[in-house]
């Protein structure tokens, strides 16, 4: 592969990143408040990452490029571990500071799945592609787990050595979603997230009759980021299904993008459950 082409997809995530709306914005969910941030002209990722890096660490470089790019932002820290001993008790995303104002800021950023069987609220509806995890348990995490850690007796080091106190710096989120629903909800509106982060639906198998006439693309998770693009190579209906059945088999919901005859392009989840 050429550098050329790794820039280019480099790129190309790190727009995708940016296209990427927040789950949620004026309001707060279950006390958690979004940084909102003021529009950017950029739109180039300026730093050097690990060709093997996870989607999510990926996501995290991307998030500190983009507050690197405000003048009114500093970082002070990132990815720091917190330890208790030789036990680690978690690690802080960032701290940062805002307009001179001290910030704790956690980074998400997840794919979601429209599932009404799924608990008795929109809320808890919204599950991971392969049934793992969802929205609630996320939030759970973040009140109960990754929010607090600021406040342990363990983390008054890092502060220190900063000259900060936990009592005057704020905490929020900064929780991206690309969020899909079933095929015949797929002009619905949801009261509790923010609708932009409807990026596509999902299907099973046996739905997949009805894009017979389609094309299709299976990108990797690494490149889930990426908005749809014709540039890539398609594949038939017919050799698209061998292909898909054998990662359905393997209880694992990939991302696809499909082309239609008349050149729609959407992203697609395909489901095994």
């Amino acid at each position: 592969m050429t550098m050329e082409i790794k820039l280019k997809r480099i790129d190309l995530q790190y727009l995708g990143f940016l296209n990427t709306p927040l789950l949620w914005e004026t309001s707060n969910v279950c006390g958690l408040k979004q940084l909102q941030l003021p529009k950017t002209n950029s739109s180039g990722f300026d730093g050097v990452v690990n060709s093997k890096l996870r989607l999510g660490k990926l996501v995290e470089q991307f998030v500190f490029n983009t507050l690197e790019n405000y003048n009114e932002i500093e970082l002070l820290i990132k990815n720091i571990q917190i330890q208790q001993g030789k036990l680690t008790l978690g690690e802080l995303d960032c701290i940062l500071t805002y307009n001179g104002e001290p910030i704790h800021l956690e980074i998400v950023y997840k794919f979601y799945l429209y599932d009404a069987s799924v608990g008795t609220t929109e809320l808890e509806h919204w599950i991971g592609p392969n049934r793992k995890d969802s929205f609630i348990q996320k939030l759970t995490k973040l009140k109960e787990k990754q929010l607090p850690l600021l406040y342990s007796k363990a983390c008054e080091a890092v502060l220190g050595k900063l000259k900060l106190n936990h009592r005057e710096i704020k905490q929020y989120v900064f929780f991206k979603a690309q969020l899909f629903v079933p095929l015949e909800l797929k002009n619905e509106s949801f009261k509790n997230i923010n609708n932009d982060c409807i990026k596509g639906v999902y299907i099973n198998y046996n739905q997949l009759n009805q894009f017979s006439n389609c094309k299709f693309y299976i990108p990797t998770k690494i490149n889930w980021l990426i908005d749809v693009h014709t540039q890539v190579n398609w594949l038939t209906f017919k050799e698209f299904l061998p292909k898909i059945k054998l990662i359905l088999d393997n209880k694992t919901a990939p991302l696809c993008w499909i082309k239609s005859p008349n050149g729609e392009l959407q992203k697609c989840f395909l489901i095994w459950w």
